[in-house]
C-alpha cells in the first residue's frame, strides 16, 4: 500500500481521486478549504484517509507533512477565470508560489513520484487542430497564466534538481461534487432552481469535455508510466460549443430556450481549446466516459443531492 499525498484533495477533481483510491492507497489530503475546498467531499471515505487543513504556501507544514510519501499529487489551484480577472493575486499566489514551496518540500524529501496537475489553457487558443505537448504557452486569462508558471516551476525542478515530476494537462472536467459555479453545476443548479442560465456571446466557445473518473484515470497512467520532466495531455471525447452544451444540458432537463439569457461576452475568452493525447494513449489511456453517459448520470446526481449544493449557492 502505497503512502501518497492528495494536496488540493477537498476540491472537486482532487476528492474523486481520493475517494476512488481511499481503499487502495494510505492517503493524506491536505487542503486549505477556501470557498471551493469541502469536507463533505470526502465524506464518504473519512475514516479511511488523513486530513490536514493547510496550505501549499507554508513551507514549515510541508517540510513535515511531504517525507515518508511514495508520491505527491498537486491539485490544489485556483482554478476559476472570471475570479482570475476580477483579482488574479490569489492565483499568482497558489498556482505559483505554492507550487515552487511544495516542489521544493518534495525534493528536500526526496519523493519518488510528483504530479503536477494542469490545465489545457496554458495553451490560450487554437482555431483548429489540437496542441501536442511541446506547444508554446500562450495563456490569456491571470488564471492560466499562473497554471502556466507553476508548469515551468515544476518542470524546472526536474531540469534543475532531477526531481521526478510529471506535469498533466487536461480538458473541461465534469462530474459529481464540482463547485456550482462552473458552467456545468451552475446551468444545472440553476435550471433545477427554476432559474435561467448566461450564455456568453454567441455560444461559439468550443471545449473538450471529460469526465471526473476519465481525467483521473488519466493521472493514474502517467503516474505510474510516464517520464520524469514530461507534460502528459488528458483528453476527453466530446468537443462541443458552449451553445451545444447549452442544448444538451436543456434536453437532459426537459427544459427550452427560453431559459437562456444572452449575456456579453468575458474579457480574453479564448475560442477553442483542444489536445492531442497521443504520448498518452501510447501507454494505455483512453477515456471511457461517453459524454451522454457521464452528463445524464451528472444531472440525476445534482437533482438527487441538492444537500450538497444548495448551500454552496446560498
Amino acid at each position: 500500500m502505497a503512502r501518497v499525498l492528495v494536496t488540493g484533495g477537498a476540491g472537486f477533481i482532487g476528492s474523486h481521486y481520493v475517494r476512488a483510491h481511499a481503499a487502495a492507497h494510505e492517503i493524506t489530503v491536505l487542503d486549505r478549504l477556501t470557498y471551493a475546498g469541502n469536507l463533505a467531499n470526502l465524506a464518504d471515505v473519512a475514516g479511511r484517509i488523513t486530513f490536514v487543513k493547510g496550505d501549499i504556501c507554508d513551507a514549515d507544514l510541508l517540510a513535515g507533512l511531504v517525507p515518508g510519501h511514495d508520491a505527491v499529487l498537486n491539485f490544489a489551484a485556483e482554478s476559476h477565470v472570471d475570479r482570475s480577472i476580477a483579482d488574479g493575486a490569489e492565483f499568482v499566489r497558489t498556482n505559483v508560489l505554492g507550487v515552487q514551496t511544495l516542489m521544493r518540500a518534495c525534493l528536500d524529501a526526496g519523493v519518488p513520484r510528483v504530479v503536477q496537475v494542469s490545465t489545457d489553457e496554458v495553451y490560450g487558443t487554437i482555431a483548429e487542430g489540437s496542441w501536442g505537448e511541446d506547444a508554446p504557452l500562450s495563456p490569456r486569462s491571470p488564471y492560466s497564466a499562473a497554471k502556466a508558471g507553476g508548469d515551468l516551476l515544476a518542470l524546472a525542478y526536474h531540469r534543475t534538481h532531477g526531481l521526478p515530476v510529471v506535469v498533466t494537462r487536461c480538458g473541461n472536467n465534469y462530474g459529481p461534487y464540482q463547485y456550482p459555479e462552473k458552467v456545468i453545476p451552475l446551468f444545472i443548479t440553476n435550471l433545477l432552481d427554476g432559474l435561467n442560465v448566461p450564455l456568453y456571446g454567441d455560444g461559439g466557445n468550443v471545449r473538450d469535455w471529460i469526465h471526473v473518473a476519465d481525467h483521473c484515470r488519466g493521472i493514474d497512467v502517467a503516474l505510474a508510466e510516464g517520464t520524469p520532466g514530461e507534460v502528459y495531455h488528458i483528453a476527453g471525447n466530446a468537443e462541443l460549443t458552449n451553445k451545444e452544451l447549452t442544448s444538451r444540458l436543456l434536453d437532459g432537463l426537459g427544459l427550452g430556450w427560453d431559459r437562456v439569457t444572452p449575456v456579453a461576452d468575458r474579457p480574453g475568452h479564448d475560442r477553442r481549446y483542444s489536445l492531442s493525447d497521443a504520448r498518452l494513449r501510447a501507454l494505455g489511456y483512453a477515456p471511457a466516459t461517453p459524454f451522454a453517459d457521464g452528463l445524464a448520470a451528472t444531472i440525476d446526481w445534482y437533482r438527487a443531492n441538492r444537500a450538497w449544493w444548495a448551500p454552496l449557492k446560498a
